[in-house]
């Protein structure tokens, strides 16, 4: 059998069943959800699925009137949609690269851009950046998760993690920073020379400031999904 035939590549591409639980990856950029009750998923982000599902759009008040608010002045980039039923759901987001994440009564920080979907056992609020909002067309916003069970973000190509350590802060361009522990309250800062060397509009000039004992998680990449280009 030729290596390019049609045989060959439905070989390679299959859906493989790999028996890791509620979250798989099928690929590196596919997330297989082996689901039997309800899954909490980044709206616009099912692919392919097959059985008995049913998709419903985070009602306006599911999560409380708080909630409410927090996502009229974050926008779209944290809609959520509820996937219900039984079956194989598979969700991806413009091809970046998704990280499962077990939970363990533990908490993090996701930016908002970069929550592919969760499991409904995870307690989650959006926190809002304000401080930032002056300094960043759009502001900032992310999302806390805690408690147990799975959790899968996404990033554009691979992520690099970086210990945060009393006495050693650590900077990241707010762009290009997917997920931080929950340890960590992150500050702002603007840093004049990078202002003066990049020019007045970039975004380069102001830095997330992490000090404390834990991690932050960041990519090759800036995202701007939530800035305001026609500012």
């Amino acid at each position: 059998m030729s290596k390019y035939s049609i045989e060959e590549f439905v070989r390679q591409t299959s859906q493989e069943d790999k028996g890791e639980g509620f979250f798989e990856l099928e690929t590196p950029r596919i997330l297989e959800v082996n689901l039997n009750g309800n899954v909490w998923a980044k709206a616009g982000s099912m692919v392919t699925y097959h059985g008995q599902i049913k998709f419903v759009r985070e009602g306006i008040l599911e999560h409380g009137i708080g909630k409410m608010f927090k996502k009229a002045l974050t926008g779209e980039g944290a809609s959520l949609m509820k996937a219900d039923g039984s079956g194989k759901l598979y969700l991806a987001d413009q091809g970046k690269k998704i990280t499962i994440l077990q939970l363990q009564n533990d908490s993090i920080y996701v930016n908002g851009n970069d929550l592919l979907a969760f499991e409904p056992t995870i307690d989650w609020d959006i926190k809002l950046m304000r401080r930032i909002t002056g300094m960043m067309a759009g502001g900032l916003f992310n999302v806390h998760c805690q408690g147990t069970g799975m959790i899968a973000i996404t990033s554009h190509y691979e992520p690099l993690t970086i210990q945060v350590k009393p006495g050693r802060p650590v900077l990241t361009d707010p762009n290009a920073t997917v997920a931080w522990s929950g340890s960590l309250t992150p500050d702002f800062q603007t840093d004049v020379s990078l202002k003066t060397f990049f020019g007045r509009g970039s975004g380069e000039s102001i830095q997330m400031r992490f000090e404390g004992d834990g991690f932050v998680v960041v990519q090759p990449y800036e995202e701007v999904y939530y800035q305001n280009e026609s500012n």
